[in-house]
């Protein structure tokens, strides 16, 4: 026997997410505890990616499996596949292992065809149920199987329904529906080429490889590379007995969730329509009722829904995001999974649930993807700001957001990837748009509720996002749009507040957020439970402060070159470069000494008893000077000339200015002693402070520039200090025994180090084909926002191996940008390293990857939400 495909529900909850896929595990697991779940099957991943390695070929045995399944079906519904006059009906939905809402695709109502539809009206005595399932078959099975442009069903739908007067697609009567399915018939066999498929299990056997091949969609291609999913896993297929929520007045259907996904509080939380089937409610095609209205509408499936919300949630000890069916009043549940939600939802779920007793503190701890607590640090508006509301639409992901307007998403992702802040505004998002939406500030809908693709797909990537904009009307062809009373055109500024559903003109004045309790509770949690100590990159008594505010343990990056570039020291720094000679250079020094000493007094303060990293200049001398075209005098012309150089990032800087100008280094670490004696008189208490020369490659620099550090030190007090350097050359790595001989800490700078070891020029590689590398598939992670660990990762493991030999106590951390990278933090755990260093507003994310990197060391790995 070959490997089989193929499981019922009621066979496979063992057999886990990664072969049934979160959808096909979700239902084979309520099966097994008794909750009402049409019955089905599940084609597992391991066919799909069966599917992709043959070249898009069905495996051996599907067919016959799929078929053997089907009989089963058969006899469990008292229903035949094909019948005429009473036929089973199914559907066909993917379910990847981890989830990918709306990104891969679904056909309902499969079986039906010309004869058939027919049977089923006499059958449920309901000719518009028949009619209107029929044309949702082709209209879905056309846009997913054959390819159909979508809009040409919905402007056939949008035509009739003006020509009749109707409002919504439930006005139209079954004869209106009938005509519908002629229409659409004809679009079909005009943009497909063929006719409508006729036979039932053509259209099975079609729509699971379309199923199959959506897995490899542009924009399933673009969600996974934006949430880091590998592409050789695979969607399973669930062939599921259909369930009909528009059948009457009497059927329904909705999206729920056990918590509120926006806030966290606890109880039933979604939307519902009455009388439709399931994509009506994600698409945004109607504009859904609160799930509490449920109570009234249909009381007793209302109240079975809460109580079965209620015990999968304790089942799975994880908030549930459900869809549901009503069909005649009773209630069936098409889906469960762990739900999407905001960074605040997440947080304040896993604190309750930990007060509930339903996980512990370090399961809570794993259950928050650091990236999320980005979302907390977004923007809002300034509670002071005076503005007016134009118009206001559904609350649908929180933050704020100003930026232009774009009515597509390729001009979206064009304009954000050049740095431009850009609002999507769409009549509803599509699974198409997702590239856009990863590249803009935030989203407006005029259409969709709370639960559809763009409120989904915007609360998972922390975006702010307004849907169901009463509001909002958009003239594509013309490229302008009306929000309220306001004209405006493609390009105009408007601003967008996802948390209260407010939609501006214009730019509004936004302001950082507050941390909350859940916050900070959390992450004490993860304090206790870290090994890594995580420190930030702050270059300003504010950074430093700020830095300190989000828990950062000291400051292992202070570019001292920031400084040199203020309006009030700019001058001094350029006639230090013009002088003559070191002389000339030293009189010019000794009036920048004072505002050096000032920053580092401010730094210290703000970090008092924290260890403080600072780096000496590290730049290139021209980079101070103005462009060729603008120097202020022939001398200076001249001097430009002296300075230029083929290839500055590999040239004069770092500690070969050092070396080159003695008296620069030596005026930093006056600076710095002289600030530490001040301040420790000032406060009582000795800063703890770490001299770093940079662009050591040679453990000879580091041994002249550590005698020149001691010996100027000396000179202007008794100050505790230590002196290192950064790695951020091959050669360091390769020679760090040597070079560890003259230092007192390490600092791994993986900026540097990646652009040396890749042979990268960051501003070039991102600039041009970078982006086609990842777009390709050469590279999986931007390097330079995810530490290469194969390549530049194994150099560093090099490096604290050879410098551990020499100084097996030597402190070593990090400081690129890859220090509030989680996958790059986990990587300087395992390594070894004392600590890493980030930005300010990174520092939260560090100290929970940290956490989350040594609870993965002892076995408790973070949880995937979603399924």
């Amino acid at each position: 026997m070959g490997e089989r495909y193929v499981y019922d529900f009621s066979e496979g909850s063992e057999l886990g997410r990664e072969l049934l896929g979160g959808k096909g595990v979700g239902l084979a697991e309520m099966t097994a505890i008794g909750i009402p779940v049409p019955a089905g099957f599940t084609i597992t991943t391991a066919a799909c990616v069966a599917y992709m390695k043959e070249g898009r070929r069905v495996p051996d045995g599907l067919e016959g499996e799929i078929a053997e399944h089907m009989k089963s079906l058969e006899e469990a519904t008292g229903k035949r596949f094909g019948d005429s006059s009473d036929p089973l009906l199914v559907s066909v939905r993917s379910g990847a292992a981890i989830s990918m809402p709306g990104m891969m695709d679904t056909i309902l109502n499969l079986g039906l065809n010309d004869e058939s539809v027919h049977g089923l009206a006499r059958a449920t005595g309901n000719e518009r149920f028949a009619h209107d399932a029929y044309r949702r078959l082709i209209q879905m099975f056309g846009d997913v199987v054959a390819g159909v442009d979508a809009h040409r069903f919905e402007d056939a739908i949008a035509g009739l329904k003006e020509r009749e007067g109707a409002i919504q697609d439930v006005d139209l009567g079954a004869g209106d529906l009938a005509e519908l399915i002629g229409n659409f018939k004809q679009i079909y066999r005009e943009e497909a080429g063929a006719e409508f498929p006729q036979d039932p299990w053509e259209q099975l056997a079609t729509a699971v490889r379309a199923v199959f091949d959506s897995w490899d969609t542009p924009r399933a291609q673009v969600y996974r590379r934006a949430n880091d999913i590998p592409d050789d896993l695979g969607t399973a297929v669930n062939v599921v007995q259909m369930v009909f929520g528009n059948k009457g007045d009497d059927s329904g259907t909705g999206v729920a969730f056990t918590r509120d996904p926006g806030t966290g509080e606890s109880g039933a939380w979604g939307e519902f329509l009455v009388n439709a089937q399931g994509e009506d409610v994600v698409a945004g095609i109607r504009t859904p009722l609160p799930i509490a209205a449920m109570e009234e509408r249909f009381p007793a499936a209302h109240q079975e829904l809460v109580a079965t919300m209620r015990r999968l949630e304790e089942h799975y000890r994880e908030m549930q995001d459900i869809e549901f069916t009503i069909e005649d009043g009773r209630l069936y549940l098409l889906q469960t999974r762990g739900g999407k939600r905001t960074a605040q939802s997440a947080l304040r779920i896993a604190v309750d649930m930990v007060d509930e007793g339903l996980i512990s503190k370090e399961e809570a701890i794993g259950r928050i993807d650091p990236k999320q607590l980005d979302q907390l640090l977004h923007p809002m508006i300034d509670p002071n700001a005076d503005y007016e509301v134009a118009a206001k639409g559904l609350n649908a992901s929180p933050g704020a957001a100003t930026g232009k307007v774009v009515l597509d998403a390729d001009l979206a992702e064009d304009e954000g990837r050049r740095g431009k802040d850009v609002i999507l505004v769409r009549w509803e998002t599509t699974p198409d748009d997702i590239h856009g939406l990863l590249e803009a500030r935030g989203v407006l809908t005029a259409q969709g509720g709370m639960t559809s693709h763009a409120a989904v797909v915007a609360r998972g990537m922390g975006k702010p996002c307004v849907a169901g904009c009463e509001g909002l009307t958009i003239d594509l062809e013309k490229r302008r749009l009306k929000i309220g009373d306001a004209e405006l055109a493609e390009g105009d500024v408007i601003t967008i507040d996802g948390g209260t559903g407010e939609v501006i003109v214009g730019a509004v004045n936004l302001v950082a957020p507050q941390i909350n309790e859940d916050f900070e509770l959390l992450l004490g949690w993860a304090d206790e439970i870290r090994r890594l100590r995580v420190r930030a990159n702050a270059d300003t008594p504010a950074d430093a402060a700020k830095a300190r505010e989000f828990g950062a343990q000291g400051i292992g990056l202070c570019r001292t070159e920031h400084m040199f570039m203020a309006e009030d020291r700019l001058p001094l720094v350029r006639a230090m470069i013009m002088a003559s000679g070191a002389d000339e250079r030293r009189e010019t020094l000794a009036q920048l000494l004072p505002h050096q000493q000032e920053d580092f007094e401010g730094i210290f303060e703000a970090m008092a008893g924290l260890p403080v990293t600072i780096r000496l200049l590290d730049p290139p001398l021209h980079e101070f000077l103005p462009p060729l075209e603008e120097a202020e005098s022939p001398e200076m012309a001249r001097r430009i000339r002296a300075l230029r150089e083929a290839n500055p990032m590999l040239g004069t800087r770092g500690c070969r200015l050092g070396l080159l100008f003695p008296e620069i280094y030596e005026m930093q670490v006056r600076a710095i002693v002289r600030a530490a004696i001040a301040v420790e008189q000032k406060t009582g208490e000795a800063p703890l402070v770490e001299i770093m020369h940079p662009l050591v490659g040679f453990a000879e620099e580091l041994r002249r520039l550590r005698e020149l550090t001691v010996r100027t030190a000396a000179e202007e007090g008794d100050v505790a200090y230590q002196c290192g350097t950064m790695i951020e050359l091959p050669r360091a790595c390769v020679r760090a025994d040597e070079i560890a001989e003259y230092a007192d800490f390490f600092s791994f700078g993986t900026n540097d180090l990646t652009q040396t070891t890749l042979g990268f020029s960051r501003d070039d590689a991102e600039g041009k084909f970078l982006t086609h590398y990842l777009d390709d598939g050469i590279l999986r992670h931007n390097p330079f926002e995810t530490l290469d660990q194969s390549g530049v990762g194994e150099l560093m493991e090099l490096a604290v191996e050879r410098a551990r030999t020499v100084k097996p106590e030597l402190k070593m951390g990090i400081c690129g940008e890859h220090g509030g990278d989680p996958s790059s933090v986990a990587f300087c755990h395992r390594l070894g390293l004392d600590y890493v260093s980030c930005s300010p507003y990174r520092v939260p994310l560090a100290r929970l990857a940290a956490a989350q990197a040594t609870l993965a060391e002892s076995g408790i790995g973070a949880v995937q939400v979603g399924g």
